[in-house]
């Protein structure tokens, strides 16, 4: 007996060592090939880009994964709990293997052997944060080792905190959120500080299987998921029964939180501002790098715009007829899944879809396109509401042709359009019709001192086009461009009461054709100051004043001002015949707006890293005492400002008092009503294809262009004065309101001499026809009357008939120059 019993301990013996040298070959052959763990400490995951508002409002985020980084110490002791009772109970004190629990498992799945369930895994969050970050998801013996190793190596290098927010920051949540973080903001729209304990173990049950606890396609799984970590976490201690109990009758409470563009009418600034973003620092930085966007847009502002230049597109389109159903969709059984499935324009919510169900002569009986839950459930209770024959009169009118009328709803629509209504306030069930307009257009707010876009609307809806006709649209400009010619004559000698001859005027081109520019109207007003000739939009005076200068200054100062890049010197680019954008004009006119100073348009003010580092500040001057700890009597820090003075100040005043007479008296007046100082020039191309505006106060700059983005004519009255002028009225009323009112500074050394609204002359005491002008130090009204282009085009007989004060200056001695 004692033999066999030797025999036996002998072969066991030889068996243990032979598996444990086997074993020992094995793990010696696995390590070979482990992956560097230390790479942990320098652990840098892809981390969501935030963009945000002015005012730190989030904008919109940007990633792949979508992560935010938290470190241990901000993530509460109950988020931690639920996340260690769900998936390692013996976190803080296991050594990286949990030899209790694997134990526990082995017997668990040798229970389940044969009833067709999943394994039961053992894994530590040690053993996850090995597999996650350093080897592959295989299902092999060889991870299982390599990751056994790692847990135990891992866990001698790095403290347990730290695994345990390199597990928190890493893990998937589904809905592509990564990390506690952003799984908070997805699936409750909160901070992780604001979590409750449902909400922590509802987020705590997801990494086991994300798609099967969806809270939308899985609700009672994950309910029983959920309420299986808050029994754990009052198991383990970490919460009191009552407190359980109570988190247990919670529902799940998702609220869901989109995807894209947070803040309200901010979709065609964020693009932009993504764009620039990429353009600068690539794809990579922006989906990966986890940067912090502070832009300059301000919201209140951003809301005043997009309303502005929505309120002018619908109802120029209104006026042009109704253009048809939107869709049509069969009304026979449930008509709510079919009217679900059709996109809305998301970013205009006071619209919604809706079905005609029957038509009278009295109006419309419609179906509204139900809400849905954030899970895509379709409500059931299906709404329903009445457009009134009052409601919808504008759609008699056919767009396709003008002259046919419809004389009841009855002729317009069928059971089955899908149109666009809007709720009428205080008038519950009663709606009224609308369409998406078929004109477009595009405006920016900016602040003339730094360069700020503070608003930018790229057109109606960016859930109808994403295309940025603020930024991308490339137009012309018409005679919003004629201030920078005027600027450029009065910075080379010319002044507001210099008189250019507005007659006919022929110019030969190189082909043999013959350039004949005529005035808005076609009428001529014979010799005219600079002032009126702005103020009236004259082309035939502003070609005659940029022939006489030179094109190349023209040209010149363009491109000083960014409304071009090169242009062209040709005559015809005096009255806009070239194409820019809505920014660089409004870039432009800052100029003018700010005193001269060069600006660089910028929509982004500070760009940091994950770090926090500032790697891109557009606030590029210096104040080097600004900081100082305290007074001692020093003097006051200045500003160094850098800045390229590209236009004489006092030049920039003269323009700008040019322009406030385009809105008291010219092409603009009636248009703009505000309580301060205002200037501003309208624009109108050929045939009204594109009509502009772009004006300013002392602190806000705004220009809008509206056209069709395939450019066709809008039809008489399609100009800058009577379709953007209001638009950029609108605006300006409501961005004003109950800020002081503001005056334009007139710079030292200026003189204010009363003259002649014709002659431009000095005016006579108590002559009723003057106006006061602003010259620069050794410059004045002329003595003579003297007139640009008028050799080409009259006698001076001729000139003093079509202008009576040329006459008395001729009969007081003084014959002028022709």
């Amino acid at each position: 007996m004692i033999r066999l019993i030797g025999y036996f301990f002998g072969l066991c013996a030889i068996l243990f060592f032979g598996a444990a040298g086997a074993a020992a070959i094995y793990l010696n052959s696995v390590m070979k090939d482990l992956p560097d763990y230390e790479v942990l400490a320098n652990y840098a995951p892809p981390v969501t880009t935030r963009i945000h508002a002015g005012d730190g409002q989030l904008i919109a985020e940007y990633a792949h994964e979508r992560r935010l980084y938290l470190p241990i110490q901000a993530i509460p002791d109950r988020v931690k709990a639920a996340f260690i009772s769900a998936e390692d109970k013996n976190f803080y004190s296991h050594p990286g293997l949990d030899l209790m629990g694997l134990g526990r498992a082995i017997l668990v799945n040798l229970q389940n052997m044969g009833s067709g369930r999943r394994p039961v895994g053992a894994s530590t969050i040690t053993q996850q944060v090995a597999k996650n970050f350093l080897l592959s998801s295989d299902q092999t013996l060889s991870r299982k080792a390599k990751e056994a190793i790692l847990s135990l190596r891992i866990e001698q290098t790095y403290s347990k905190d730290r695994i345990l927010e390199l597990y928190l920051n890493e893990i998937f949540f589904g809905l592509n959120s990564y990390g506690i973080a952003s799984a908070a903001l997805t699936y409750f729209d909160k901070p992780v500080t604001e979590l409750s304990i449902a909400e922590c173990a509802y987020l705590a049950s997801l990494p086991k299987g994300p798609a099967n606890y969806n809270p939308f396609r899985h609700p009672d799984a994950a309910l029983e998921r959920r309420n299986w970590v808050i029994d754990r976490m009052v198991e383990n201690g970490y919460v009191a029964k009552d407190d359980g109990e109570a988190a247990k009758k919670e529902p799940l409470g998702v609220t869901g939180r989109k995807a894209g563009t947070y803040l309200f009418a901010s979709d065609y600034f964020a693009e932009e501002a993504r764009r620039q973003i990429i353009a600068q620092y690539g794809e990579k930085a922006l989906y990966e790098g986890g940067l912090s966007v502070r832009t300059s847009l301000n919201p209140k502002l951003q809301i005043f715009a997009r309303k502005a230049l929505q309120d002018a597109l619908i109802d120029f389109d209104i006026k042009r007829g109704y253009h048809g159903p939107i869709n049509h969709i069969s009304i026979t059984g449930d008509w709510g899944p079919a009217l679900s499935k059709l996109d809305e324009m998301r970013d205009v919510p006071e619209w919604k879809l809706a079905v005609v169900l029957a038509t009278d002569s009295k109006g419309v009986d419609i179906g509204i396109r139900p809400e849905h839950d954030p899970g895509g459930k379709v409500d059931p209770e299906r709404q329903r509401g009445r457009i009134d024959d009052a409601n919808m009169k504008w759609a008699y009118r056919s767009s396709k042709s003008l002259m046919t009328k419809a004389k009841s709803p009855v002729d317009i629509f069928q059971p089955g359009d899908v149109v666009y209504v809007q709720a009428i306030d205080g008038k519950p069930g009663q709606y009224k019709l609308r369409q998406p307009p078929k004109i477009q257009g595009g405006m920016v707010v900016m602040d003339p001192k730094t360069g700020r876009v503070l608003a930018m609307v790229g057109g109606f809806s960016y859930g109808q086009s994403e295309f940025n006709r603020a930024t991308q649209a490339m137009r012309q400009p018409g005679s919003s461009f004629k201030p920078f010619v005027y600027a450029a004559a009065l910075d080379n000698g010319y002044t507001p009461a210099s008189v250019v001859m507005d007659a006919p005027f022929e110019l030969k081109l190189p082909n043999g054709q013959v350039w004949t520019p005529k005035n808005y109207g076609g009428d001529f007003a014979g010799p005219s100051t600079l002032r009126r000739g702005i103020e009236q939009s004259r082309n035939l005076m502003t070609v005659r004043l940029a022939n006489d200068m030179g094109m190349d200054t023209v040209a010149e100062y363009a491109e000083r001002f960014g409304i071009y890049d090169h242009m062209q010197p040709v005559l015809a680019m005096a009255l806009g015949s070239g194409e820019t954008t809505v920014m660089r004009m409004v870039a432009g006119y800052s100029v003018i707006a700010n005193g001269g100073k060069q600006i660089k348009p910028t929509l982004i003010d500070r760009i940091q890293d994950r770090t926090g580092k500032t790697i891109y500040k557009h606030e590029d001057r210096v104040c080097e005492n600004c900081n100082a700890a305290d007074w001692k009597n020093q003097e006051e820090p200045i500003v160094d400002d850098k800045r390229e003075q590209v236009l004489d100040p006092m030049t920039a005043y003269q323009i700008t008092s040019m322009m406030q007479g385009v809105i008291q008296r010219g092409t603009a007046a009636g248009q703009v009503k505000l309580d301060r100082d205002v200037a501003g020039k309208t624009g109108t191309t050929n045939d009204e294809k594109d009509a502009w505006f772009v004006g300013f106060t002392p602190d806000l700059v705004a220009g809008v262009y509206i056209g069709y983005d395939n450019p066709q004519p809008m039809g008489r009255g399609g100009t800058g004065g009577h379709l953007s002028a209001p638009i950029f009225n609108e605006f300006m009323q409501d961005a004003d309101k109950g800020i002081p009112p503001s005056k334009f500074i007139v710079p030292n050394g200026m003189n204010m001499i009363a003259v002649d609204r014709k002659t431009g002359m000095e005016a006579a005491p108590g002559d009723p026809n003057t106006i006061v002008e602003a010259f620069k130090p050794g410059t004045g009204p002329a003595n003579t009357f003297s007139v640009i282009g008028g050799e080409d085009y009259a006698t001076p007989e001729e000139i003093m008939n079509q202008s009576p004060q040329a006459n008395d200056a001729v009969k007081q001695g003084q014959p002028g120059l022709f």
